[in-house]
């Protein structure tokens, strides 16, 4: 197999075109093409199919890319490593759920990087999707998060995926609201109490090959008639301080979030549902110097939001 040949695939991939392609490489359209026919032949696979509007990925063509990604990447380390008077990048990268309590210790830990070459990579996300970044998008850490009476399931799940696991942290999850809206003044919260208001809520399951039906169900009260699935934590705070008829399950979170954005936080004495976040990787990775001090910034930051 021609490591050149691998090339120019992974570039064909990204642009979807053998004529973008080439111009991106600065070599002649014909040889790029031919190239691609080598490769396949040599795999014994068809990685694109031809058509008037482009190259197109078949499935063995997916897998075979992300291979080629990972492939070319360490060859790239390798020249980099041993290229004299080049200095190591130092490389962090975690997918994490929306926490505030997560995302205050990266910030915490952004701060103690020191000076040195280094890129860090934080991927806010569900569970499903941080399991597939470790096993297939080349994170090194991730945190899940589960409701406690799904454990066997991860850890089995986990297990047979060869990702080695430690919990971080156990909670029930809160309300928040903005100041003004109408339940901010009670100390204790029912369902009963939210029936009438619009939550605001991740459209994540959080259980990979559940159906999200399936995990609503489960995981949010029957009795709210208007909902609204988002994606990014900026658009949740920008909806809650906005619209006093919102509210959210969260975890904890710290005082300066919700001051920053003129929220509150209330226990729902009817919430008894505890959730887990835990730190999975790969079984026998070695922790870096970056990772085992974001851990340690993910402890303090724990310890201080979750009481």
């Amino acid at each position: 197999m021609n490591i050149l040949h691998v090339k120019y695939a992974v570039e064909v991939a990204k642009h979807g075109s053998l004529l973008k392609a080439s111009e991106a490489l600065f070599v002649a359209q014909p040889n790029v093409s031919r190239s691609i026919k080598e490769l396949e032949a040599d795999l014994g696979i068809t990685i694109f199919t031809r058509s008037a509007k482009g190259m197109m990925l078949t499935p063995e063509g997916e897998e075979f890319i992300q291979y080629a990604r990972t492939i070319l990447k360490q060859i790239d380390e390798v020249e980099r490593l041993y290229k004299a008077g080049v200095p190591q990048k130092r490389k962090f990268s975690i997918s994490v759920p929306r926490a505030c309590y997560i995302s205050e210790a990266f910030a915490q830990f952004s701060k103690a990087i020191g000076s040195d070459p280094c890129e860090l990579f934080y991927k806010e996300t569900n569970s499903q999707r941080t399991i597939s970044n470790i096993l297939h998008k080349d994170y090194k850490l991730g945190i899940i998060r589960y409701a406690q009476s799904y454990d066997a399931y991860f850890k089995a799940m986990l297990e047979e995926k060869g990702l080695s696991y430690e919990m971080i942290s156990e909670f029930s999850y809160l309300i928040i609201m903005s100041r003004e809206h109408p339940l901010a003044t009670k100390e204790e919260i029912t369902f009963e109490d939210l029936t009438s208001y619009i939550e605001i809520a991740h459209a994540d399951p959080y259980v990979p090959t559940l159906p999200l039906s399936k995990v609503a169900k489960e995981e949010l009260p029957d009795n709210i008639e208007r909902r609204i699935f988002i994606f990014e934590r900026a658009s949740q705070f920008d909806l809650l301080s906005e619209n006093p008829e919102t509210f959210m399950w969260v975890s904890p979170a710290p005082d300066a979030v919700l001051e920053r954005y003129g929220l509150v936080q209330r226990r729902c004495i009817e919430n008894t549902r505890v959730y887990r976040d835990v730190l999975i990787y790969r079984e026998g990775y070695r922790l870096t110097d970056l990772d085992r001090q974001f851990i340690t910034a993910l402890c303090e930051s724990k310890r201080k939001y979750l009481k």
